[in-house]
């Protein structure tokens, strides 16, 4: 890995690698918190999935997490969207390709060459982490938006990677949204029954989650009916899955809205992952 930038936060360092992959087939940037504890050994992870449009960029210089980080003892780290470079198929006029990644693997053309999110968050980044930060094997997952549905989908196939998951404002149902319809079917083709394994609602429905869960959800989210958190609850209480949906009165989707609650994220993954 090449470092990319180093700075001093909150007792820590702030600090942002650039690596070439083999699973997205271009060059992949990411960043990491490591908190000052981590100079003294091994600390837990927590992964934070952005949402459409952005870089590892957003959240680490907007979602405040470095200061709660610091107080708890996690490193975070903060992937890339999806994979970058001229030769990467895009459509951002569609909200699909660079930026748009889903976080699942594309098996239609032109996407599937480098669509491969799945994998490179789960297996290849992993991987890199564990090799050459001062961290330990034992990981949360949280994200916002396409992060969310990302965290949370990823957290649901995967148990026994995950100690703890959490969302903010989570793409909770894609298969019924157009927020998640229009991206499966691009990237999957039209067979909705591969759809079913990258949509967390159903996901929760047929899997479960071995602890509880946290979601956070602006009740004045201008993309609330994209976002169907209201079918996550309801599974959620029919399962009677151990958790909190919490409708947070006056917020909308903005990082205004993930910096406000972000203390509470940390600190409920810091108290499942030490």
């Amino acid at each position: 890995m090449d470092i990319v930038s180093q700075n001093r936060s909150f007792g820590g360092v702030q600090a942002v690698y650039r690596h070439p992959s083999n699973t997205c087939g271009c060059e992949m940037t990411f960043a990491a918190y490591l908190p000052p504890q981590s100079r003294s050994g091994p600390v837990p992870v927590l992964w934070y999935l952005s949402g459409l449009s952005c870089t590892h960029e957003n959240a680490m210089t907007r979602g405040g997490f470095q200061e709660h980080a610091a107080r708890h003892g996690l490193a975070v780290i903060f992937p890339d969207t999806s994979p970058r470079g001229e030769s990467v198929a895009d459509d951002p006029d569609d909200d699909l390709g660079q930026g748009a990644g889903f976080y699942l693997n594309a098996t239609r053309d032109p996407w599937a060459r480098n669509f491969r999110m799945y994998d490179y968050i789960l297996h290849e980044l992993r991987s890199l982490v564990l090799e050459h930060l001062p961290v330990a094997d034992r990981h949360g997952i949280t994200g916002h938006s396409m992060g969310g549905h990302g965290a949370l989908t990823l957290a649901l196939r995967n148990s026994e990677m995950f100690e703890s998951v959490s969302a903010f404002a989570p793409i909770a149902n894609p298969t019924r949204s157009d927020w998640g319809r229009k991206q499966l079917s691009a990237y999957l083709g039209d067979d909705e029954s591969a759809w079913s394994h990258h949509d967390s609602t159903l996901l929760l429905e047929e899997l479960g989650w071995k602890s509880d869960i946290l979601v956070d959800q602006g009740a004045d989210d201008q993309f609330l009916d994209l976002l169907r958190p209201e079918a996550l609850a309801d599974t959620m209480a029919r399962r009677r899955q151990p958790g909190r949906v919490r409708l947070q009165r006056g917020y909308d989707h903005s990082y205004y809205f993930v910096n406000t609650f972000a203390c509470d994220h940390v600190a409920w993954h810091a108290e499942r992952l030490n």
